[in-house]
């Protein structure tokens, strides 16, 4: 068993948090033919992936009346705050709290998503009649990641699906 990073944003880390999210897509780069795949750089079937995702060092904390060292770690999808975020590319792996391991991968182009796929993405089911289909709306979120990077949804590109679940011996939270 191997241990990569792997970086979410903000929403998909809690929407992993939320048991939401439980696959992902990555785009292959670089792209090839459908009959040639390479081998998966995520890793493989029982291998873990520790999340990166936007983090600081609290470093001050008021107690009685005055400033206190601190240095727990904080997160900015729990809506905590700080002065300087530090980019989740710059995560340590000592600073990750959340550990998934892989149960399937498959390659596919992102365009041939299924409306459970894209619920597995994090997507949440349609909850008014005039919500677009979740494949739908997970191609705007697929735009708004990959589109400036020239693998746009129009562009279909071939894609790593990975499929994960947490693991039990995920911190919960830092001390």
């Amino acid at each position: 068993m191997k241990e990569r990073p792997i970086i979410f944003n903000c929403q998909m880390v809690k929407a992993i948090q939320e048991g939401r999210k439980t696959q992902t897509r990555r785009v292959i780069k670089p792209q090839m033919e459908d009959h040639i795949v390479p081998r998966c750089p995520y890793g493989q079937v029982g291998d873990r992936l520790y999340v990166k995702e936007t983090w600081a060092i609290r470093e001050n904390l008021w107690v009685d009346d005055h400033y206190e060292p601190d240095g727990r770690v904080i997160y900015r999808a729990d809506g905590d705050y700080a002065d300087r975020w530090k980019p989740s590319i710059y995560m340590p792996r000592w600073a990750s709290r959340i550990t998934l391991e892989i149960t399937a991968i498959k390659v596919e182009r992102v365009a041939e998503i299924s409306e459970d796929d894209a619920i597995a993405e994090g997507i949440v089911p349609e909850q008014h009649p005039f919500d677009a289909p979740p494949a739908m709306r997970f191609a705007i979120v697929w735009d708004s990641i990959n589109a400036s990077k020239g693998y746009g949804w129009e562009a279909n590109p071939l894609c790593w699906v990975l499929t994960f679940k947490e693991t039990p011996d995920s911190p919960k939270e830092k001390e």
